[in-house]
């Protein structure tokens, strides 16, 4: 095998929606000042039963069935989150319990809102070196637990919600080469830390750093994978803020994509952002099986990650 596909995709999102209106009764805030500042109208919040590994299982399940494969299929288990509340076991160990997954190897990836993409290029890795022949790659995050819900510029762009891929061995690569990297000296614009634990940001400078230092480096994704941006069927970026995702996308030059704003429904689920629009897209026929796609992943840890990727 010379590379590793994206068999499958799947999604899950909690019942609960809340809408702006429901946010202007919390906060001092409004249906105006929310989708004008940040494009999001509602998000889905889990409840207090709803742990994160019970999110990730739901996503995971759904890309198994849509994969063919069975729980004892899987031998790596990865999943992208920093809304862990323990430490042990981990997320990925849960969710192959509630799953029945035998013998898997079991790791979290903690890089926040890149989470998922770094998740699928270490898959992508331990399945061309060998060392696993098919993953379960997973975003999950709660990041209702870690929201000040009296914060007005935080709780109004977060939302609950886990996606998920299959990833297997291939004859010919379907993920392409990741272009990943940090700058840990601004690692405190986006922060999940205190005791409880919450959620805040530094806006202007993440904005200011993603629409005018990321394009360039989600190009050099693209050309890795030997695609120039105009060849893309759709790019899938980190659904932070929509006024974050049209200039990058814009700038990128992807002028045949369909460009994800899943955020504008689900709020900023933080790992869980990029296999949840993508599984919609697939789910709603956007897009078509061996259509080149850009993931593109950033934000905590002011880290990212990306790879063109074929649609399953």
């Amino acid at each position: 095998m010379n590379g590793s596909r994206i068999a499958a995709v799947g999604h899950y999102q909690p019942a609960r929606v809340l809408t702006n209106e429901d946010l202007a009764g919390m906060v001092d805030t409004s249906d105006e000042w929310i989708t004008s500042r940040v494009g999001i109208r509602t998000r889905h919040i889990a409840g207090p039963d709803e742990p994160v590994d019970e999110l990730a299982a739901h996503a995971a399940a759904k890309a198994l069935a849509a994969a063919g494969r069975a729980p004892g299929d899987i031998d790596l288990v990865l999943v992208a989150t920093s809304t862990a509340v323990d430490r042990s076991p981990n997320m990925a160990a849960r969710v192959a319990a509630r799953l029945g997954i035998p013998r898997p190897a079991a790791m979290d990836i903690n890089v926040v809102c890149a989470g998922f993409t770094h998740a699928l290029a270490t898959a992508d890795h331990t399945v061309r070196a060998g060392a696993a022949t098919r993953a379960l790659v997973i975003g999950a995050d709660k990041m209702s637990d870690v929201t000040d819900w009296t914060d007005r510029t935080t709780c109004v762009l977060v939302g609950d919600g886990a996606g998920a891929a299959v990833v297997e061995a291939a004859d010919e690569p379907g993920v392409g080469p990741v272009l990943w990297g940090s700058v840990p000296e601004m690692g405190h614009a986006v922060r999940i830390e205190g005791e409880p634990a919450r959620f805040a940001q530094e806006g202007q400078s993440v904005y200011r750093w993603a629409t005018t230092q990321l394009p360039p480096l989600a190009r050099q994704a693209c050309e890795r994978a030997g695609f120039a941006p105009e060849d893309l069927a759709a790019v899938v970026l980190h659904q932070a803020n929509l006024r974050i995702i049209e200039p990058l996308a814009e700038k990128l030059g992807a002028v045949n994509a369909v460009v994800a704003r899943d955020v504008s429904e689900s709020g900023n689920t933080s790992a869980a952002s990029i296999p949840l629009a993508f599984s919609k897209l697939v789910e709603q026929g956007a897009i078509s099986t061996g259509d080149p796609v850009l993931l593109f992943g950033f934000g905590g840890n002011l880290s990212y990650a990306g790879q063109v990727v074929r649609c399953p």
